[in-house]
């Protein structure tokens, strides 16, 4: 099969069964979101959610976490786990953001990617959810389905990601990177995926191999 025609296919899926995908984390600003997506490594965005809605109630812009204590913080987010780093990164990160961008989250790649705790993933994340740039977050959820399917094969995420942005159009990445992530999130599992009622197992490399 055609690389173009197998994520013909799969895009074509994913479009049918989540047609309005979105992002699961609660947020109202920029910098929620941002300090949202950073408590959500290694976390479930339900988990993260339940925080940031007592979290939020105090403190919710970058000058308050630029002068928050860290051990306060760390004792607020510490169910999201990591709490230490956690912390660590988002008062250093909303100090920069203070300091440097004049209280504003920044809204390219670039300088989203110069802030304390934000890697390639999070800029992603913040830079399409909220900015509406065309990008692709890859995520545990986004890592393991397209590797299963062959639509961005790769041993690490950037790998991933570039093959994804190469084997799909720029207008499609945001939306594909959500539809990957609940695609992957509750169906397509890490654990007992839903092979048997998915209209894509006979193109799953995942399946086939099962098979067998």
């Amino acid at each position: 099969m055609l690389q173009k025609e197998r994520c013909d296919i799969v895009l074509g899926y994913l479009k049918e069964k989540y047609p309005n995908p979105k992002c699961e984390l609660n947020f109202k600003t920029s910098f929620e979101l941002l300090v949202a997506v950073i408590l959500s490594a290694q976390c479930t965005d339900a988990r993260v959610n339940k925080v940031t809605k007592e979290l939020f109630k105090q403190y919710n812009t970058p000058k308050h976490f630029a002068n928050l204590d860290v051990e306060v913080l760390e004792k607020i987010i510490y169910p999201c786990g990591l709490y230490h780093n956690k912390a660590k990164n988002i008062i250093a990160c909303s100090k920069m953001i203070e300091e440097k961008f004049d209280g504003s989250v920044p809204n390219n790649l670039t300088d989203l990617q110069k802030l304390a705790g934000v890697g390639k993933k999070t800029a992603n994340v913040v830079y399409s959810v909220w900015f509406g740039g065309d990008a692709i977050a890859v995520d545990t959820h986004v890592f393991r389905v397209a590797n299963r399917l062959e639509i961005g094969s790769g041993k690490t995420p950037m790998q991933v990601e570039q093959q994804l942005m190469k084997n799909f159009h720029k207008t499609e990445w945001s939306k594909l990177h959500y539809r990957l992530v609940l695609f992957g999130r509750y169906f397509c599992t890490a654990k007992k995926p839903k092979c048997e009622i998915c209209n894509l197992k006979e193109i799953c490399k995942y399946y086939n191999q099962k098979q067998k």
